[in-house]
């Protein structure tokens, strides 16, 4: 869950600094998530949900 945990780190920083998720940023991990077990998905948003709620409009569950 460690590369979970620091895409979610990233996500953070992106909205911290610019207030917003790049294209590139949000298509990557979109595309990570429907490559990946169902449990890194679930858990990717359920960290989001914690530390980015704003960030959840840029992938798609």
């Amino acid at each position: 869950m460690t590369d979970v945990d620091e895409a979610v780190v990233v996500v953070m920083n992106s909205l911290d600094e610019d207030g917003a998720i790049p294209g590139w940023l949000s298509k990557t991990i979109n595309q990570s998530i429907k490559d990946s077990d169902a449990e890194y998905g679930r858990y990717f948003f359920e960290q989001v949900r914690q530390h980015a709620p704003a960030a959840l409009k840029y992938f798609a569950e």
